[in-house]
């Protein structure tokens, strides 16, 4: 492969987190293979490692140097019709590749887990075929990690793809994803949350509506204080002749110290005349007056301060579908908000 080039903030897309100042690209050429540890896995699953191949999928620049440079990473299959759940927990950093299928009506419950340091770097591929759905929630842990982790997920015809993704951030957190929605009746619905206290993460997503009838929804809530850093970059593209297509776009953010900073850039490119689609995003304070009720009633500033956090962040939670991670992603949360009072 040749020398490694990492993007910049002079790259629009790059323009909010600058990878060249936070890793050394010799360390990226150098760095190991990543590895996986399979915490649970229930039902009819077919485990085994990657097979070398081309990514089927788009990625970003930092997902190509992933796919190009690991050695190894899992290989995961639903076979059509069945259900099951896996959870998979990062163990090693380093440049990784994974790959993910689920066949025509089956059904995958996902959770995916990052708590190591170090410099990660990884390209994964899922691949929802006719009428099957994948439930998948990514939980990150906050560290000193630099780390860029591309998703392309392709969603077939009545297929769906529902993520959450909860990033408490890093030196430099990265997540990607470009999802190709291509079969009348495919769905994407993505949110997360991010509770940031010195640290960096950042979610770009791309959203191509491939074909008309498709759906996709998108609700990130960012909350910063000290000298934390959240980024949204949404870009929406509905095709040409994608007639029939809806999607809609929220990030908000809660800005809780002076050198704290929210950067919010969804955007949309439509080729097709009979579509719904909206975008929308603010950056605030906690409101005063309600802050001020609480007060009134006797709840000590920094509960009261906590309650308005945790009420601005529920409805990114509440899209997260089964009660179990929802309470799973809440935890965190909690504990991100407690250590930032």
């Amino acid at each position: 492969m040749n020398a490694v080039v990492l993007p910049n903030r002079r790259i629009e897309e790059w323009k909010y987190t600058d990878l060249h100042n936070a890793v050394d690209a010799d360390a990226v050429a150098s760095a190991p293979t990543a590895a996986w540890a399979i915490a649970r896995a229930q039902g009819d699953l077919d485990i085994d490692d990657l097979p070398k191949q081309v990514p089927f999928g788009p990625h970003g620049v930092m997902g190509g140097v992933a796919a190009s440079l690991a050695k190894a990473g899992p290989s995961v299959r639903v076979r059509k019709g069945e259900t099951a759940s896996l959870e998979l927990d990062l163990t090693e950093s380093g440049n990784g590749r994974a790959l993910i299928v689920v066949e025509e009506g089956a059904s995958l419950t996902l959770i995916e887990r990052q708590v190591v340091d170090g410099f990660i770097n990884i390209a994964a591929e899922i691949e929802i075929g006719r009428n099957a759905r994948v439930n998948h929630l990514r939980l990150v842990s906050r560290g000193d990690a630099v780390r860029v982790t591309d998703y392309a997920v392709k969603v077939a015809a009545g297929g769906t793809y529902r993520a959450h993704l909860a990033d408490f951030g890093g030196k430099l957190s990265r997540t990607e994803l470009h999802i190709a929605l291509e079969g009348a009746g495919a769905e994407a619905h993505l949110s997360g949350v991010s509770v940031l206290d010195g640290v960096h993460a950042d979610v770009t997503t791309q959203m191509h509506h491939a074909v008309g009838n498709t759906r996709s929804t998108q609700l990130f809530k960012y909350v910063a204080g000290g000298t934390g850093r959240g980024i949204y970059q949404g870009k929406v593209a509905v095709a040409e002749g994608a007639n029939g297509s809806d999607s809609r776009q929220s990030a908000k953010g809660l800005l809780l110290a002076d050198r704290a900073e929210i950067d919010l850039k969804p955007e949309l490119e439509i080729l097709a005349d009979d579509v719904k689609c909206a975008h929308g995003a603010a950056v605030g304070d906690l409101d005063p007056e309600s802050l001020f009720y609480l007060r009134s009633r006797g709840i000590a500033e920094t509960e009261a301060r906590a309650m308005l956090m945790r009420a601005f962040i529920g409805d990114a939670i509440d899209q997260i579908e089964g009660e179990d991670l929802r309470d799973t992603v809440w935890q965190a949360v909690d504990e991100a908000l407690e250590a930032m009072s």
